[in-house]
């Protein structure tokens, strides 16, 4: 990402991240920065910050942690952290909490994933479900209802089924409910926003299904099986090629970090940060297993973070069928 890292080394002042706006960059101080948010997004912004403190003389903290998209939000919009990791864009309800409390933000995509539903590895029948059969055993009329196997494709052995999925506060799980079930799913099912604690929940139960962001699965994947998913024109795995080449669909979807526009106004850490995880993204969300964006894709969320371009891109939920293409073109418009 060399290509706009030159450029950023002649603008380390604040007038273009601040539309303008001037401040004296030599009373500045660096301090800590706060980071919070999804567990999907996590294993990238955790590799990014001990990337980070490695290059630097004199490293400040940098604090990742996770409580779900939807719970870094309600700490990021609180002011409590700098930057909020999302695998979902900020809702209408969030963007009106930041609001009140007079956070603006900066929307900055740095992955696709490919959300990805399991079961152990012990299980012989199901290699693909289609997203029919996923809604009937997901959604809240199935609760208490749909609890076996052959309930769900009658091929399928009668025994029952253990559910793992992302708890109330994730991300993933507002994503799965809206392309999935299209409304609130079932609630008896084992939830968590740690997704660690599901794969191997999955990896440990011969009857289990869940879903996880596919970073999770490759770490787990010598006990979990990756499902292929159907949704109409035939079954599709989930990878980082079949994600690139939009084949699957719709349960591909962009990850995203925002940035408290003051935070990146006061303290030139987490300026620094930003630009160093956006020169870096590329080469870590790849060897972590998820699918980096284009040189170009980085290069547009760099121009937006410079020019000051806060807000979202979005409309407040999450868009399912979006390509690779397609984010890159809604990002220019931003």
């Amino acid at each position: 990402m060399t290509n706009f890292a030159r450029p950023i080394l002649l603008a380390v002042g604040l007038a273009l991240l601040t539309g303008g706006c001037s401040v004296n960059s030599a009373q500045q101080q660096r301090g800590a920065i706060k980071i919070d948010g999804s567990s999907t997004v996590y294993p990238i912004t955790e590799s990014i910050a001990q990337a980070y403190t490695k290059t630097q003389a004199n490293p400040v903290e940098v604090s990742v942690g996770f409580s779900g998209t939807g719970g870094g939000f309600n700490k990021f919009c609180r002011g409590e952290t700098d930057i909020s990791n999302a695998s979902r864009p900020i809702s209408e309800a969030e963007m009106a909490t930041c609001d009140v409390e007079g956070i603006r933000f900066y929307e900055l995509p740095v992955a696709f994933d490919a959300l990805t539903v399991v079961v152990n590895k012990q299980n012989t029948w199901a290699q693909d479900i289609t997203l029919e059969e996923l809604k009937s055993l997901w959604q809240s009329s199935a609760q208490g209802q749909v609890t076996r196997w052959n309930q769900v494709r009658s091929s399928w052995p009668n025994q029952p089924i253990t559910l793992f999925g992302p708890g109330s506060d994730s991300g993933t799980y507002d994503y799965f409910s809206e392309v999935v079930v299209s409304g609130d799913p079932r609630s008896d099912f084992i939830a968590s926003e740690d997704d660690e604690i599901l794969a191997k929940g999955v990896g440990q139960e011969k009857n289990a299904l869940g879903y996880f962001g596919l970073a999770w699965y490759d770490e787990f994947q010598d006990s979990l099986t990756a499902l292929a998913i159907d949704s109409g024109n035939g079954a599709v795995a989930p990878s980082p090629d079949t994600v690139a080449s939009a084949q699957y669909q719709p349960l591909s979807r962009p990850l995203f970090i925002y940035v408290n526009f003051k935070s990146a106004q006061a303290n030139p850490a987490v300026r620094e940060f930003v630009r160093f995880y956006l020169e870096n993204a590329a080469n870590i969300v790849d060897s972590i297993g998820y699918v980096p964006l284009t040189e170009e894709g980085y290069h547009i969320a760099w121009v937006n973070y410079q020019e000051g371009e806060t807000g979202t891109a979005f409309d407040g939920k999450p868009q399912p069928n979006l390509t690779v293409a397609e984010l890159l073109r809604k990002t220019k418009r931003f």
